[in-house]
């Protein structure tokens, strides 16, 4: 059973800057694939990015490419997600989620354990 708590979120200009933290329970953090999905008001949930559980592959979207970065800290049972260059598209609610393998980290359904979200607005 894995517990997952996002923070970070809030209110920023276009062109700033935020990092969310995902912390995790359990014993077995280093094993799962963690993903950072976001879903704005009236479309559907996707992927932004995944990284492995060594932290070793990453993927992103083409849409935050080059603007945001995923790492992990599993001595900490932390995954972070870093966002730069921010735009009002980015505006999102924001969810961390773990899953088990790595080869369809895109699909939704690979993601076991999901946290309740956290709130980015980036106002232009």
């Amino acid at each position: 059973q894995v517990q997952l708590v996002e923070s970070g979120g809030g209110l920023v200009q276009a062109g700033g800057s935020l990092r969310l933290s995902c912390a995790a329970s359990g014993r077995t953090f280093g094993r799962y694939v963690m993903g950072w999905f976001r879903q704005a008001p009236g479309k559907e949930r996707e992927l932004t990015a995944a990284i492995t559980g060594s932290g070793g592959n990453t993927y992103y979207a083409d849409s935050v490419k080059g603007r945001f970065t995923i790492s992990r800290d599993n001595a900490k049972q932390v995954v972070y997600l870093q966002m730069n260059s921010l735009k009002p598209e980015d505006t999102a609610v924001y969810y961390c989620a773990a899953a088990l393998t790595w080869t369809r980290m895109r699909e939704q359904s690979e993601y076991n354990y999901w946290g309740q979200g956290t709130q980015v607005t980036v106002s232009s």
